[in-house]
C-alpha cells in the first residue's frame, strides 16, 4: 500500500510520493481508482499516468446513483476527471445514467465490486437451525438481512405481514430478523401494536459465515428498500438502494427473493423474483401471498435466482466481465 492523506472524506483523498514510484516500476495497462468522479485522488492518478508516460486507460468505480449539481471548483474537477476517463465502472444503472447526464459519453460498465462466494452461499436445509428458532417444519419463513433503520423499509413489512395475520387463506408464518441497528425499538413497538409479536423472531448478530445458514432456514428474502433525501454530502444528498448485496447471497441459496423498486433493486432481481413499489404494503402483501400460496411459482423464482445468481453474481462471473473490460479498454 501507498501512504495517503485525508481518509475520512474519500472525494479529498490523495496519494503520497510513493504512489509514482510504484507506478513506474508497476507500469500498468489500467489504472482504476475506487472514490468517484469528483476525487481528488482520480485526478492526481491521471496526471501521474500522463507525467510518466504510462498510457495506461484511466478508470473509476462508483456507487452513487442520485442526481447532483456541483459548483465552482468541484464542477471543474469532475469535468476534468470525467474528459480523461477511458472508462468508467458503475455499481448500478441509476448511476450509469447520471454520469450520463453529467456528459460522460465513453465506455462504462454497470457491475458491483464484489459477488457473492457461490461455495459459502449454497443451497441446504437447515432443520436443526430451524427448530432451535421455535420454527415448525410447515411453517413459512419470511427473512430480512440488514440494517434495522428506516430506510430499509421494514416498517412498511410490518404492515404487510399484519395483513396477512388476518388472512386465513395462507400459511402458517413466521418472521425472521437478522441484523440491528437503531430502529429496533419503534419497529418492534409497531409489531406489538400490530399484533403479530408472537410471530416475529429477532436475531441481533450472526458471524459472517453462519449467514448463509440463516438464508437457508427462509423461504423468501425481503429488501424492502425506500429512498430518502434525508443524507447530505459536500454536493448532494438523499439515499436509494445501490445495489442489495444480501439479494444475490439469498439466490445463491435457491431462495425466492422479493424486493421494493427502490435503485438497483429491480435490476439484479430481473425475473427471477418479485417487485413492488417502495413503500407500498399493500402490494408488497401480495407479492408475499403470492410466494406463500403458489407452490409452482414459488419453486420456479428460487431456481431462475439461482441461475441469475451463477450466471452474474459470482465472483469468478464478474472477475471474468471486469477482465473483458479492461480488454476492451487497452484495445481501442
Amino acid at each position: 500500500p501507498v501512504s495517503n492523506f485525508s481518509q475520512n472524506n474519500q472525494g479529498l483523498l490523495t496519494f503520497g510520493w510513493d504512489l509514482v514510484q510504484l507506478l513506474r516500476e508497476f507500469k500498468p495497462h489500467v489504472i482504476q481508482v475506487e472514490q468517484g468522479a469528483k476525487a481528488i485522488g482520480y485526478s492526481q492518478t491521471i496526471i501521474l499516468n500522463r507525467m510518466l508516460g504510462l498510457n495506461a486507460r484511466n478508470v473509476f468505480f462508483t456507487w452513487w446513483n442520485l442526481p447532483y449539481d456541483l459548483k465552482f471548483p468541484i464542477n471543474v474537477l469532475e469535468g476534468y476527471n470525467l474528459r480523461h476517463s477511458h472508462g468508467i465502472v458503475v455499481g448500478n444503472q441509476d448511476g450509469a445514467d447520471v454520469l450520463r447526464d453529467h456528459g460522460y459519453k465513453g465506455p462504462m460498465r454497470v457491475m458491483p465490486q464484489l459477488g457473492v462466494d457461490e461455495q459459502l452461499f449454497a443451497p441446504k436445509l437447515q432443520p436443526d437451525l430451524k427448530a432451535s428458532l421455535g420454527i415448525a417444519p410447515d411453517e413459512f419463513v419470511v427473512g430480512f438481512v440488514g440494517r434495522f433503520v428506516p430506510e430499509k423499509g421494514l416498517i412498511t413489512v410490518a404492515k404487510a405481514l399484519a395483513q396477512l395475520a388476518q388472512d386465513d387463506t395462507v400459511p402458517s408464518w413466521k418472521w425472521l430478523l437478522l441484523g440491528r441497528g437503531p430502529l429496533k425499538d419503534e419497529l418492534m413497538q409497531t409489531i406489538a401494536d400490530l399484533g403479530f409479536g408472537d410471530r416475529v423472531i429477532w436475531v441481533e448478530s450472526v458471524p459472517h459465515d453462519d449467514v448463509p445458514r440463516y438464508i437457508n432456514a427462509m423461504d423468501t428474502l425481503l429488501l424492502p428498500s425506500e429512498t430518502t433525501y434525508e443524507f447530505k454530502t459536500l454536493t448532494a444528498s438523499g439515499w436509494k438502494e445501490q445495489f442489495g448485496h444480501v439479494l444475490i447471497e439469498a439466490m445463491a441459496c435457491h431462495v425466492p427473493v422479493i424486493g421494493s423498486d427502490s435503485g438497483e433493486i429491480p435490476h439484479v432481481i430481473g425475473e427471477a423474483g418479485l417487485v413492488f413499489p417502495e413503500g407500498n404494503a399493500d402490494r408488497l402483501a401480495d407479492c408475499l401471498r403470492k410466494m406463500m400460496t403458489e407452490g409452482d411459482r414459488h419453486h420456479a423464482l428460487g431456481q431462475a435466482g439461482y441461475q441469475r445468481a451463477m450466471e452474474k453474481y459470482t465472483n469468478r462471473a464478474l472477475a471474468k466481465e471486469l477482465l473483458g473490460f479492461y480488454e476492451e479498454l487497452c484495445a481501442a
